[in-house]
């Protein structure tokens, strides 16, 4: 084994972990490769770490990140399970793929094999992700303590069973997406209000990102916090009541429930 860490994939997830990782490890212990090989490249001579074939990866790293989509693991399976089979050392796969179990990937690479399973969203490009991780029993504490350390520098990773994994990814996966549709939605209303879009912007990114580290930092509950916001009779509970009356949480819980029932149809669930 040549390398700590490989990444099969150099997307936007697969590179945004690329670069979090690197914060933490030596260049000399990565190695990047991608179905196009130029993308791969360029990140690697970014990072100053190696970039190979996907069967370089397959048989040169311990931990090896399976950056594709649900849709085209039985391919990449089909691709470097050979190499994984030939390999006479310990090495872990990392898939991020929505819906596939530990057990399933385990078995499309040809069984009985260590995997890591994250569910990352896409805030881990700045190192402010939530990344949702379990693992199957082959994987020992030493190692997911190990890979956790790793993962620091890409914002929060939390352990979560398996089991609930799935509708925790909705929540952090799909989770960006909605708040940037209410950003957007902010945005909009702020220039039908008057507001120049630049500052329209300005004042929703601000705000979503004060609130957010304010609910995180209080030990008081979001609905308490609000509470604080909104005077009797003043402007902000009005806003909030009109939010109740077009019944907002029906609306966000529809659309969680809309993602959840596709990540169950991906796993063929």
């Amino acid at each position: 084994m040549k390398y700590k860490f490989g990444f099969i994939g150099t997307g936007n997830m697969g590179g945004a972990l690329a670069r979090a990782i690197a914060e933490k490890t030596e260049p000399e212990e990565m190695l990047l490769a991608n179905r196009t090989e130029e993308k791969a490249r360029i990140l690697a001579e970014e990072l100053g770490c190696d970039y190979g074939t996907n069967a370089d990866a397959a048989g040169k790293c311990r931990y090896i990140f399976l950056g594709v989509k649900p849709q085209g693991m039985a391919a990449l399976a089909e691709d470097i399970s050979p190499v994984l089979a030939a390999r006479g050392d310990r090495f872990i796969l990392v898939t991020m793929a929505a819906g596939l179990s530990t057990e399933r990937i385990s078995a499309l690479f040809g069984g009985n094999i260590p995997v890591i399973r994250i569910m990352p969203n896409t805030p881990v490009a700045i190192g402010e992700g939530m990344i949702l991780c379990t693992a199957n029993s082959l994987v020992t504490k030493e190692e997911l303590a190990e890979f956790a350390e790793a993962m620091e520098c890409a914002g929060i990773c939390d352990m979560i069973s398996e089991e609930k994994i799935d509708a925790a990814s909705v929540i952090s996966g799909c989770g960006p997406a909605f708040m940037f549709m209410f950003i957007s939605a902010f945005e909009e209303a702020g220039k039908a209000l008057g507001l120049d879009g630049e500052k329209a912007r300005l004042y929703a990114e601000q705000t979503m990102l004060g609130a957010a580290g304010l609910a995180l930092s209080s030990k008081e509950a979001p609905e308490e916090l609000k509470i604080k916001v909104c005077s009797p009779g003043g402007t902000t509970i009005e806003g909030v009541h009109s939010f109740e009356q077009n019944e907002l949480s029906r609306i966000v819980l529809e659309a969680a429930q809309a993602s959840y029932r596709r990540t169950l149809e991906l796993a063929g669930k």
